[in-house]
Parts: structure tokens; C-alpha cells; sequence
């Protein structure tokens, strides 16, 4: 079951990628960088819900303790690949990668790592899959 839900894992982060790109591409440009973020939160969640919807039957959890097994799986591997990649990549600072959690200072990301965590929980709830 974790092996697949590293597969789907890496689904979700080449998919959150080319979803960074289409923010920085087109919503920057028209509202800013530090709202583009804020508004690719909410859109980014939907698609984590979206793509876990359409994968959490071949992933299997039987139980919501192997949902939030699944869910924090993937929790540790996107926060190591969230600030490897923007450190690596982008040569963000470490100020900088934590602005995007700090919700005072209108960073959303955590938001979303919660949404990350908990969807394995509340879809395989929701579709009957324990």
C-alpha cells in the first residue's frame, strides 16, 4: 500500500510543479506573486483532492489508520520536496520557504500541507473504503 501511495506521491508532485509553473506563467503577471500563491493554494488543494479521489481505491487503505499512514507519507515527502526544490532550484531563501507557511504573514502553504494529510482520511471516508 505505501508503495503505491509513493507512486501517486510523485503523480501529486509533478502535478503540483506544472501547476506552479501556470501560476508563475499567467496568475502572477495579473494579481502578484504573494496573492498568486495564496490564490494557487485553494486550486492546488483541489487538485490533491481530485487526484486522490481518482487513486485512493488502487492505493487500498482498509482503515483510517492506514489513510493517515498514506496521508502522512505523503506530508513528509512534499514538505522535504517543497523546501529541497526551492532551495535547490529556485535558491530560496530559508525565510523565505517559511513565509509560505506563516499564515500571519499570508502564507496559505500550510493550509494545504493540511489538506495533503487529510485527504486519504476524509475521501476513503466519504467514498466507503473502511
Amino acid at each position: 500500500m505505501l508503495a503505491r501511495a509513493g507512486i501517486v506521491w510523485i503523480l501529486i508532485a509533478v502535478t503540483e510543479v506544472i501547476h506552479g509553473y501556470l501560476r508563475v506563467r499567467f496568475l502572477n503577471r495579473r494579481v502578484g506573486d504573494r496573492r498568486a500563491r495564496q490564490i494557487a493554494v485553494g486550486t492546488g488543494s483541489l487538485l490533491i483532492l481530485g487526484l486522490t479521489a481518482l487513486t485512493l481505491p488502487w492505493v487500498g487503505p482498509t482503515t483510517p489508520r492506514e489513510a493517515l499512514a498514506v496521508g502522512g507519507l505523503w506530508l513528509a515527502l512534499m514538505l522535504g520536496f517543497e523546501f529541497a526544490f526551492g532551495r535547490l532550484v529556485f535558491h530560496a531563501s530559508w525565510e523565505r520557504l517559511r513565509a509560505d507557511f506563516d499564515w500571519q504573514r499570508g502564507g496559505l502553504l500550510s493550509f494545504g500541507m493540511m489538506v495533503l494529510f487529510l485527504a486519504p482520511l476524509l475521501l476513503g471516508g466519504w467514498r466507503g473504503l473502511f
